[in-house]
């Protein structure tokens, strides 16, 4: 969104939006790289309110992947580094809900389609 406002010109009127809530979440970071522009930003806008304003991020890579979504190992580095300073970090080790469950579906119709076959 941040390369899009700045794009169209609207990019002050998103920060004022962004600026006016007390928590930031970043759900599913990571899954779409941003492009340098929009990584740039995002950078910035971090690096800005990391002191101040709550943040919220969700993600699935580790640390040491997320130059591959900001393309700039110096500025990972930092946003690292200003996101662990008053962070507390949740680790949830373990298989993917989303997969387990799906296996769990998956199973469960293969059960019963083969119980419909034998009772034909």
């Amino acid at each position: 969104q941040l390369s899009e406002a700045k794009k169209a010109g609207t990019l002050g009127t998103l920060l004022k939006k962004l600026n006016k809530a007390s928590v930031i979440i970043l759900d599913e970071w990571g899954y779409v790289p941003y492009d340098r522009t929009g990584a740039q930003l995002l950078f910035d806008y971090l690096s800005e309110i990391h002191e101040h304003k709550s943040i919220i991020l969700n993600t699935n890579l580790e640390f040491s992947r997320w130059v591959n979504v900001l393309y700039d190992e110096q500025m990972t580095v930092a946003l690292v580094g200003r996101l662990m300073h008053h962070c507390y970090l949740l680790l949830f080790p373990g298989e993917n809900n989303r997969l387990r469950e799906s296996s769990i579906n998956d199973l469960y119709r293969s059960i019963a389609s083969t119980d419909k076959k034998e009772g034909q």
